[in-house]
């Protein structure tokens, strides 16, 4: 498949400058394995906050069914521990030892029409930032109980990471993704200039032509329930959790990306059920930056009017609240930012069976964990008060939780984040409900 080259595609986040690639299967290459020690751990740092530390959330609300592990991925291959000359001058490794489980992160949940539940995530990672991560699929046909070992749905020449799946009203299977070449990017050092990460080596073995034609912004269809998957599609945004499918069975993703010209929080369509996608709108950013902006969901409402939220990070560490704008129109046109008052990101909207709206979202702030958010009356108020805490976390390193109500009305939320304080970020879920 021969596609169009990248003009240029705007990150999500700040710390991304450069989005990646999708992939065929011919032309997955072999996983190169770095010569230098397995870096672990390398995700945000802990925000300290402009305000006093806050309690976790007391549930008054909810009730917590069940947290647990449903995703680890060992490590396989040796890494070097250290390095040292030998008798003949050569430098050789002190020791190698498996290196340790591998880092799994943003994932997002689907619950078909036959009752499986799927989760897609960026998986066989070192760290936070790396080459290496695939977009990885696990499902379950208990509801959660059990879950089956990951399959590789993309593994391509360049970093795949934050995964959204949907079923569309025609039953397809449709995964988005982003690739990044930020792997290969300078980083900061204490008291010295910046230095290229040791991943630049593979990126220098990259041909250019090949990061021209993959780097982007992409969704994919199965038709067949996820035994095979069509050619990679270009999209012009990204968000972590994807697109959604509409009544109408049209989809649509509001997403960030690069549109006429500029940096843009806008709403692709498409009517031909992830065949192909077109921009349809720009969302309004009134008072608020758009370098702020990013990874927004949305939520279709039962009476047809649609709800976007959206991650902000002013300067201000205090003010990180979930922004939302709204559109009657199908996404054409959407009022101006507004703050909710929630403060995490990024989110992740469903409306339950009861007509309620549910947000979900990662704290990173002490004390760092999942929480959810209700409103009872279309997003118009939302219950901040009686937040709740669906898993506490060792670390900032945590989040992107999505959901599904179950058939018997309680939820099924994913996320990643870490075990326990010095191990890799795994998947993770909370099935609770409400009281």
């Amino acid at each position: 498949m021969k596609l169009k080259g990248l003009k240029a595609d705007i990150s999500r986040r700040k710390f991304i400058t450069i989005t990646g690639i999708a992939a065929t299967a011919g032309l997955a290459p072999k996983q190169i394995l770095a010569a230098e020690n397995v870096s672990q751990a390398t995700g945000p740092k802990p925000a300290v906050p402009a305000d006093k530390p806050m309690a976790a959330p007391v549930n008054s609300i909810a009730e917590i069914i069940e947290s647990k592990t449903i995703c680890i991925e060992p490590g396989l291959y040796l890494a070097d521990n250290g390095y040292e000359l030998d008798a003949n001058g050569h430098m050789v490794p002190k020791s190698r030892v498996v290196e340790p489980n591998r880092y799994l992160g943003w994932p997002t949940i689907v619950k078909t029409k036959q009752g499986r539940l799927m989760v897609v995530f960026s998986g066989d990672r070192d760290s936070h930032i790396c080459p290496y991560g695939k977009t990885h699929l696990i499902t379950s046909d208990d509801n959660g109980k059990t879950w089956s070992e990951p399959e590789t749905i993309n593994n391509t020449p360049l970093d795949d990471r934050d995964a959204g799946i949907i079923q569309t009203k025609k039953g397809t299977l449709v995964v988005s993704w982003f690739t990044s070449l930020v792997f290969a990017g300078k980083h900061a050092t204490k008291g010295g200039p910046p230095v290229f990460s040791k991943y630049a080596r593979i990126a220098e073995k990259i041909p250019a032509e090949t990061k021209k034609q993959w780097l982007g912004n992409w969704t994919r269809r199965s038709e067949d329930m996820g035994k095979t998957w069509l050619e990679p599609v270009r999209t012009t945004g990204t968000a972590p959790h994807g697109p959604i499918s509409l009544k109408n069975g049209d989809l649509l993703y509001v997403s960030t990306g690069f549109w006429e010209g500029k940096p843009s929080m806008i709403a692709e369509r498409s009517t031909d059920d992830g065949k192909s996608w077109k921009v349809i709108g720009r969302l309004p950013n009134n008072e608020y930056p758009t370098t702020t902006m990013s990874e927004p969901h949305v939520v279709e409402l039962s009476s047809g009017k649609l709800i976007a939220m959206i991650r902000n990070e002013p300067a201000d560490v205090s003010k990180k609240f979930l922004l939302q704008s709204e559109s009657t129109d199908g996404g054409k046109t959407w009022t101006g930012m507004k703050s909710t008052g929630i403060w995490g990101y990024p989110p992740h909207l469903i409306q339950l069976k009861n007509g309620w709206l549910l947000v979900a979202y990662g704290c990173r702030r002490v004390p760092y964990g999942e929480r959810v958010c209700i409103s009872k009356d279309e997003g118009k108020t939302w219950d901040i008060a009686n937040e709740i805490n669906l898993s506490n976390a060792p670390s900032p390193d945590l989040g992107y939780p999505a959901s599904v109500q179950l058939d018997d009305g309680s939820i099924y939320t994913v996320f990643y984040q870490a075990p326990k304080l010095g191990e890799p970020a795994c998947i993770m879920s909370t099935h609770w409900k409400l009281t």
